[in-house]
């Protein structure tokens, strides 16, 4: 699996994951597995999951600096896409010295194009463009 499957499966589990309680997600997730991701080995399954909860754990310092790079946004009305794409990316910027910002912003503005509306790409570029100029 690519480092970009991956990434994108990561980024699945944390969009479905703003749609239930912290007490369902592993069920969430064993189901997202066991439907879509089946062609997944047991290692590559450990590290998606092992990723998104380390994501996860992170999302209150992750939180804080959209919250600063969003002036005028809050991030309960940011689209669900947006968020988990831009909580994915600052985690691979500032937490995972593996991913070079220019990837993370890259790949993050790639799964906006895919899964996001039209300015999905734009604007998911814009905060990461921001938070890398401070």
């Amino acid at each position: 699996m690519t480092r970009r499957e991956i990434r994108e499966h990561v980024f699945v589990l944390l969009f479905q994951g703003e749609f239930y309680d912290a007490a369902d997600v592993d069920v969430q997730n064993g189901l997202y597995f066991e439907n879509y991701a089946k062609s997944a080995s047991g290692e590559e399954m450990e590290y998606i999951v092992g990723r998104f909860a380390r994501v996860r754990e992170n999302f209150g310092s992750i939180d804080a600096l959209l919250t600063r790079a969003t002036s005028g946004w809050k991030l309960n009305r940011m689209g669900k896409v947006e968020l988990s794409l831009l909580r994915l990316a600052v985690f691979e910027m500032c937490c995972d010295k593996e991913v070079p910002k220019k990837v993370a912003i890259n790949e993050a503005v790639e799964l906006a194009k895919k899964f996001g509306g039209d300015a999905s790409s734009g604007f998911v570029n814009g905060i990461l463009a921001k938070l890398v100029q401070e």
